[in-house]
């Protein structure tokens, strides 16, 4: 061999193996595991039992009868953080990201069955109450226009008879608790004219998301509104039409399980994000149940589980509310405090998340959510000590880490899922593309007409095949075909191989 050949060989590069297909995004975590034994007895029985019963995931679960507790005891009490004078409601905010078919409906059904108990007792109170309400205020009016005609325009004498006839009887307040898809407008009236403890609970979330209320010309003033009651329980309105209303000791607590597409629409609006609604919501998006759900008797304790929950859930929301006189449908809770011990834990707890949200830290690109941690561990776990002791005056060191360990779920949550809700919509639509082409396309090959005629649903035209397209072959999941190819009996022209790496998915 020559040494030019030799020199040649030796200084030839090795050929390498071609790449293989790169991922399209950062793979999202597992979501946290639903710490179910933060709930205690009452709720966390209930949840597993809901579990054991609906075969839906833990965390679905959990968070139904969180938010039913939540809807039970925020118009009794409210917490006070060690900072002075910060009294905040028991309020919750909760949002479950579940896929249809996760049972989301059955779920909450089982967990929310006591609140329909009671504004069933409502409605047929109220409506036992109407008879004698329409004839007080037909008696009132009649009695009215007695004395304005018997004052013979003297106006000292008219003032004394109609002071003396007293107010004009009040409606029997609306017999709901909880509505699906209110307007912050439409709120305000039921406050008014309602009770003063309500709950904004559906099991489609994405009637209110995607409703007038959440509207974009509606959105700001709902969410400012929304977030007014969260901190402390006031509602304010000022309208030309109607002029002003202030409605001081209110409560609301809100539960919409939604969709993963419908929830990103919230999670992913900017409005929301900037405006501070978003971190006072707590989210669970938990994996799938599908294909685990093989049939099987309940447990035997399962149907006890639940009616000890529901007698105990029902028996809260029968309570009567503290409205004192001079105030009509205003709250007045009493205040929980935390014992000495639990204070400062409370104090390290928030010291932790103070650092974590520096810069580079651990919760800093959650920090709207993570500044306000502590307090819906304080919430969380004023609702825990009230379903344990509904007479609680206190909230003691284990219900405060109890609170804090949900907090910290929902925290690991929305960690996970704002990273998600940060990819852009043409990724995400070609990563579903992806998964589509491996496992639900038989062909090696494929052309756009394949795509847009036979794919997924959010993929109907040329253009948007092609863009989807485009990502795919540069991140190595399509390789061009030149000269076309024939696909299931018809000839194309633009073509793809589809890159099937072992173990891909």
């Amino acid at each position: 061999m020559s040494t030019a050949l030799q020199e040649t060989i030796n200084n030839a590069k090795p050929i390498l193996p071609p790449e293989p297909p790169r991922q399209l995004m950062r793979e999202i975590a597992k979501p946290d595991p639903f710490p179910v034994d933060a709930l205690g007895d009452t709720l966390g029985y209930a949840a597993c039992a809901i579990h054991d019963r609906i075969r839906a995931p833990i965390a679905i679960a959990g968070n139904s009868v969180l938010a039913t507790a939540a809807l039970a005891v925020q118009g009794h009490a409210d917490v006070e953080l060690p900072i002075v004078g910060q009294i905040r409601p028991l309020s919750l905010f909760i949002v479950t990201d579940a896929e249809s078919g996760e049972r989301k409906t059955a779920s909450d059904r089982e967990a929310s069955w006591p609140i329909r108990k009671r504004e069933e007792a409502l409605r047929q109170a109220r409506d036992d109450e109407l008879f004698s309400y329409e004839n007080d205020a037909a008696s009132w009016e009649k009695a009215r226009e007695v004395a304005l005609r018997a004052g013979k325009g003297n106006r000292a004498s008219t003032k004394d008879m109609l002071d003396k006839l007293g107010p004009k009887p009040s409606l029997p307040a609306a017999a709901l608790l909880t509505c699906p898809k209110p307007t912050y407008e439409g709120l305000c009236k039921l406050f008014a004219t309602g009770w003063p403890s309500l709950g904004i609970y559906s099991d489609e979330g994405g009637l209110f998301i995607g409703g007038h209320g959440m509207s974009d010309e509606a959105k700001l003033r709902t969410a400012a509104g929304l977030s007014a009651l969260w901190d402390n329980g006031i509602v304010r309105r000022v309208r030309a039409g109607d002029g002003a209303i202030v409605l001081p000791g209110r409560r609301l607590s809100v539960h919409l399980m939604a969709q993963p597409e419908v929830a990103e629409i919230m999670f992913g609006d900017p409005l929301l994000l900037g405006q501070g609604l978003l971190s006072r919501v707590l989210v669970s998006a938990p994996d799938s149940a599908a294909g685990t759900r093989l049939w099987r008797d309940e447990h035997p304790a399962t149907d006890s589980d639940l009616k000890r929950y529901g007698a105990r859930l029902l028996d809260m929301l029968e309570a009567a509310l503290p409205m004192p006189d001079g105030r009509p449908n205003g709250l007045r809770p009493r205040v929980l405090q935390l014992l000495p011990a639990a204070r400062k834990r409370w104090i390290r707890y928030a010291d932790h998340i103070e650092l974590a949200v520096a810069p580079e830290g651990a919760l800093e690109s959650v920090k709207g959510l993570a500044c306000k941690l502590a307090e819906h561990a304080t919430r969380l776990a004023g609702v825990l000590s009230l379903v344990d002791d509904f007479g609680a005056g206190e909230i003691c060191y284990a219900k405060l880490e109890a609170g804090m360990a949900l907090a910290d779920h929902y925290a690991s949550e929305a960690l996970r899922l704002f990273g998600a809700s940060q990819v852009a919509d043409e990724l995400k639509l070609a990563e579903k593309l992806r998964r589509w082409l491996l496992h639900r396309w038989k062909e090696p090959e494929v052309s756009l007409p394949d795509i847009y005629q036979f794919s997924i649903a959010a993929i109907r035209t040329k253009t948007a095949a092609k863009r989807a397209v485009d990502i795919l072959e540069d991140h190595g999941w399509l390789e061009r075909l030149p000269g076309g190819a024939e696909i299931k009996g018809n000839r194309r022209r633009d073509a793809w191989r589809i890159v099937r790496p072992s173990g891909s998915e």
